[in-house]
């Protein structure tokens, strides 16, 4: 699985939570896996190629919201060796943390 962390920024707002809103909307839409962090949003899907169709999809939906400025960050972890997903990754760390 490909984990991706995006953040899509409409510039020249304030408030951005109605624009995460419908990002989270159409991930839900598309059954898409995800996790909703206070700074980003995290999907897992099987290609990069899907990621970057989900992450241009939401990046337009700015558009057709009406805002006219968008910036948008995409962050790739694309590990072959093994299948990782996203609580794999979340359960190692705590794993170390408590000492095991």
């Amino acid at each position: 699985m490909v984990i991706v962390e995006f953040v899509i920024v409409p510039l020249g707002e304030k408030s951005l939570s109605g624009y995460v809103a419908e990002v989270v909307k159409l991930l839900e839409r598309k059954g898409v896996k995800y996790q909703l962090t206070p700074m980003a949003t995290i999907i897992e899907v099987p290609t990069v190629r899907e990621a970057f169709e989900i992450v241009e999809e939401a990046h337009e939906l700015m558009f057709r919201l009406g805002v006219e400025r968008v910036s948008t960050t995409v962050r790739i972890d694309d590990r072959r060796d093994v299948e990782r997903k996203m609580e794999d990754k979340v359960k190692s760390v705590m794993k170390k943390v408590r000492g095991g």
